[in-house]
């Protein structure tokens, strides 16, 4: 029976107790990082695996491919892709910021399926405000909540026509925390009309995506108790006041800004409304420690889970590559007219 949890793994290959914990735990999916990466053969091999060992071939395999600092997947064997920020800084138009955020998106796309991993933690719908901490920063598509739904839906467009799916984050919004979340507890004090007119925008106009990952972030006007990913209330205006009907992941249980042990921030994350607990490192100890505290996935959540994967597309928009990414790359240097080509197309980023 499948279990409601994501995973990481340790290396470039399963180790043979990973594999055997796999086997007996049944994730719902993984997810892969830096350390993971090397080749694209050594990449495909992997999510190989990673399948075999729950005997699921269409497993979720997740990476957070965002561009710029949260890339990790990267020369020399795959293109280096810009921060968030850096689409509307290409252009004045607002109409080709979303077509080159679209198009980045569609490649990156690209670049994820053929090494078999189909979901994306992107995009990220964070508003920064003043004075906030850089852990959004230059991620952050904008700082004006309309544009950064914009562009967000671009580049979740992107992702879906290349048949990955993207995960919205980090509900219901990161932008106004003042703290990192891997390290501290940030806690947010404005009120309530100021968070829905901002911070709440950009997830409320994307509530229609397949998944979405919370914010590790005490919001008072809401629970001034709990972070969003173990308080109910919090988890309740996710699906009832912005809408969101999609499959709800935790943000990584090993981060700091969550309290208690492993087993107890699962429990409390499932327990809130959460869906689907994420443990990112890849120790196995801590795994199984998030495993004790993690039941089957079951009910709505299993349905949420399967509505979600339903919408991987297997037969991808097509995609003229060196075209695509020759535009791409025209888009970003703002050498539009030496763009100009296919619809779809990759550059030499």
């Amino acid at each position: 029976m499948t279990s409601a949890a994501i995973y990481g793994c340790s290396g470039h290959r399963l180790t043979e107790a990973e594999r055997a914990f796999f086997a007996e735990a049944r994730p719902w999916g993984f997810i892969l990082f830096r350390r993971n990466i090397d080749s694209p053969e050594q990449v495909r091999a992997l999510t190989d695996e990673l399948r075999a060992s729950i005997g699921d071939a269409e497993a979720p395999i997740l990476i957070d491919q965002e561009g710029g600092r949260v890339q990790r997947m990267g020369p020399p064997h795959w293109p280096k892709y810009p921060p968030g920020e850096a689409y509307l800084k290409a252009t004045n138009d607002p109409l080709t910021a979303r077509e080159l955020v679209r198009l980045g998106a569609r490649l990156m796309a690209h670049d994820l399926k053929a090494v078999g991993i189909n979901v994306d933690c992107l995009p990220v719908l964070d508003a920064p405000v003043p004075g906030a901490h850089e852990i959004i920063g230059d991620r952050a598509y904008a700082h004006a909540p309309a544009t950064v739904a914009q562009l967000g839906r671009a580049a979740a467009e992107g992702l879906l026509a290349g048949g990955v799916l993207p995960v919205i984050k980090h509900m219901p919004g990161h932008g106004r925390a003042f703290a990192d979340s891997h390290h501290d507890l940030p806690v947010v004090h404005a009120d309530f009309a100021t968070l829905d007119g901002w911070d709440f925008a950009p997830f409320k106009a994307l509530s229609d995506m397949p998944m979405a990952m919370t914010a590790h972030v005490v919001f008072d006007a809401i629970d001034p108790k709990r972070p969003a990913t173990t308080s109910k209330k919090t988890i309740r205006l996710m699906r009832d006041h912005l809408g969101f009907g999609g499959l709800i992941m935790t943000d990584d249980l090993s981060m700091k800004a969550l309290s208690g042990t492993l087993r107890e921030r699962a429990e409390a994350s499932l327990k809130a409304g959460c869906d689907v607990v994420l443990h990112c490192n890849g120790a196995l100890d801590e795994m199984r420690q998030v495993a004790e505290g993690t039941g089957r996935l079951k009910g709505r959540a299993a349905k949420r889970a399967a509505a979600a994967m339903a919408r991987v597309v297997h037969t991808p928009e097509p995609l003229e590559e060196r075209e695509a990414r020759e535009r791409f790359a025209a888009m970003l240097a703002g050498k539009l007219e030496a763009a100009k080509g296919p619809d779809v197309g990759e550059a030499q980023a």
